[in-house]
């Protein structure tokens, strides 16, 4: 066994559960891994206000998870961006494999990999996702600035943000299925109050239509039977926003763990399925409430459990992990391995005078530095500017993240053949395009994936499994990707990785993404009112995040 990849518990799933298990277990002196396949921190990186988080009395999503992150990983626990593709549970030594093609191994497994956005089912639902239905706000609300918005549920989500659409909408109108509010009164109260929101109970929506956005919304009154129809104003559009609950991801536990009828994890009380040493944990698991809150404290509890099984395995088989013998960077943010369990210590002590000012945090200056040496070939960074102020702000930051190493130059150069500036385009060494180019400066969201990309193009690169590897190289007809995003989306960065390691990998594909803050007139050209959005080859449109496999597919459907 390789004892690299050998842990006592592997956590699958990097939200407010997961890393709250991670956080004990390292804390206990376990050797705990967590793989995530999106980002770290989960669902709840998408509120952008959170007010009931006891002790804090308010903060992001993303903020309260990235301060969890770090917790975790002072004690120790080690990180890897990465899919779980299956789980084996038959035996003392159980293995989780994941789409870097590695296998590890562990004692036990806590599966909290969440829960994803259900959809309602009316008419045009489907068909319009992404041309004017929506499933969040955070992402997807600026589209609809000064634009009448609609709002599909009665809980917690539909009531918070509704009141956070109103900072773009026109006006809210709240659509609830039953008598009023599921939430707290104190939440129901703020989107009640709101003088630019209005409730309508016992509403559930027939359908939707349009052409290439929406123009007509019909809803119900289920104790009336009448039916009213909106029409978007003349040249205008609208935003349906659905926030009816979540369905588990527990795709990996199926056949294996005990699900309800609804698909999730049934456990006892200590968060324990039905099979030993598999644990589950948050949004995943049947509960009553399903709030960060109880995420972190069904993460606490499983963790709690997990430390004895791990010790009693420990005892059983005479094996125990081996934990790295150096503490690198923490895999989750521009690490393309797990490689780390913990970031460089900073000197307080250091003047201030001395200590870094540039546009990168020492943090980040430190985990770039750590990618940049695994690289193998150099790379140059073309850029094409104009006059506008985002145009400096991408020479500075290009400029900067090059003079941490040696295997990136930069040139600027002029071409009468953009269209859309600011561009930073990828060469090799010979001069050979990579097409990888990022339209607009890659900070967000998109950092991450934007290393990613210099890491896949000078390799060694993310691993692949052979037949994915197979199908990238079978590829015989060029391919223009073009990725549409926000640096605000935390669903953009897998989509765009997966295009860059595509294009990394076969000269014949090219990956282009693009800010659309910056560019509105990709925006009207294909009604884009969600991201991710891609567009292959011009003409054909899809939404929503997609791995490697799934863009693979949606290429290979094209008409020969």
């Amino acid at each position: 066994m390789d004892q690299k990849n050998f842990y006592d518990v592997v956590v699958i799933g990097g939200g407010p559960a997961g890393l709250t298990a991670a956080l004990y277990l390292a804390r206990a002196c376990y050797r705990v891994l967590v793989v995530e396949k999106e980002q770290f921190g989960g669902q709840i990186t998408i509120t952008s206000e959170v007010v009931n988080y006891p002790g804090v009395a308010r903060t992001s999503g993303t903020e309260l998870t990235r301060t969890m992150r770090e917790q975790a990983q002072k004690f120790g626990a080690e990180f890897l961006l990465a899919e779980a593709e299956r789980v084996e549970t038959d035996s003392d030594i159980k293995k989780a494999f994941t789409s870097r093609g590695g296998e590890c191994s562990c004692f036990g497994i806590l599966c909290a990999a969440g829960a994803r956005p259900r959809m309602v089912g009316f008419r045009g639902e489907e068909e319009f996702r992404g041309h004017g239905v929506a499933y969040c706000a955070t992402c997807d609300g600026e589209f609809f600035t000064g634009k009448d918005v609609f709002v599909v549920g009665g809980g917690f989500a539909a009531a918070e943000e509704s009141v956070f659409l109103t900072r773009y909408a026109r006006h809210v109108t709240i659509l609830i299925r039953g008598a009023g509010f599921s939430c707290a009164e104190a939440t129901a109260e703020a989107a009640r109050n709101h003088e630019k929101i209005t409730v309508l109970t016992h509403t559930q929506v027939e359908a939707v239509e349009g052409d290439q956005a929406l123009r007509v919304l019909r809803y119900k009154n289920t104790e009336t039977q009448e039916v009213t129809e909106y029409r978007a104003r003349d040249g205008e559009t609208f935003g349906v926003f659905v926030f009816a609950g979540y369905e588990p991801a527990t795709e990996l536990l199926r056949g294996i763990a005990d699900l309800n009828e609804q698909g999730y994890v049934i456990t006892d009380r200590n968060q324990k399925t039905n099979v030993d040493g598999l644990y589950a944990a948050g949004d995943i698991c049947v509960k009553s409430l399903r709030q960060v809150v109880t995420a972190v404290g069904d993460g606490a509890v499983a963790a709690a459990e997990l430390e004895k099984y791990a010790a009693a395995m420990q005892q059983k088989t005479g094996l125990r992990p081996v934990f790295p013998m150096h503490k690198e960077t923490e895999g989750g943010s521009v690490d393309p391995g797990h490689e780390g369990a913990g970031t460089v210590p900073k000197d307080p002590e250091r003047p201030a005078a001395e200590r870094h000012t540039g546009v990168f945090s020492e943090d980040i200056v430190t985990q770039l530095k750590t990618v940049f040496a695994r690289m193998e070939r150099p790379l140059t960074l073309r850029l094409v500017l104009d006059d506008r102020p985002v145009s400096a702000e991408l020479e500075q930051y290009v400029r900067e993240m090059a003079s941490y190493t040696d295997k990136l130059a930069v040139e600027i150069t002029e071409d009468a053949g953009e269209t859309h500036l600011p561009v930073v385009r990828v060469y090799r060494e010979d001069g050979a395009d990579t097409g990888l180019a990022f339209h607009g400066v890659p900070g967000g969201h998109e950092f991450t994936s934007f290393i990613l990309g210099l890491y896949n193009a000078s390799g060694p690169g993310q691993m692949v499994d052979q037949e994915t590897m197979e199908r990238i190289h079978s590829l015989r007809k060029p391919v223009d990707l073009k990725i549409l995003v926000s640096l605000s989306c935390t669903m953009c960065p897998e989509l765009v990785t997966a295009a860059q390691r595509v294009a990394a990998e076969s000269p014949l594909v090219r990956a282009e993404v693009y800010d659309l803050n910056h560019f509105e007139d990709l925006k009207e050209k294909y009604q884009v009112m969600s991201v991710p959005c891609l567009v292959i080859d011009g003409s054909r449109i899809f939404f929503g995040k997609k791995n490697v496999r799934q863009l693979l597919d949606l290429i290979g459907q094209r008409s020969e």
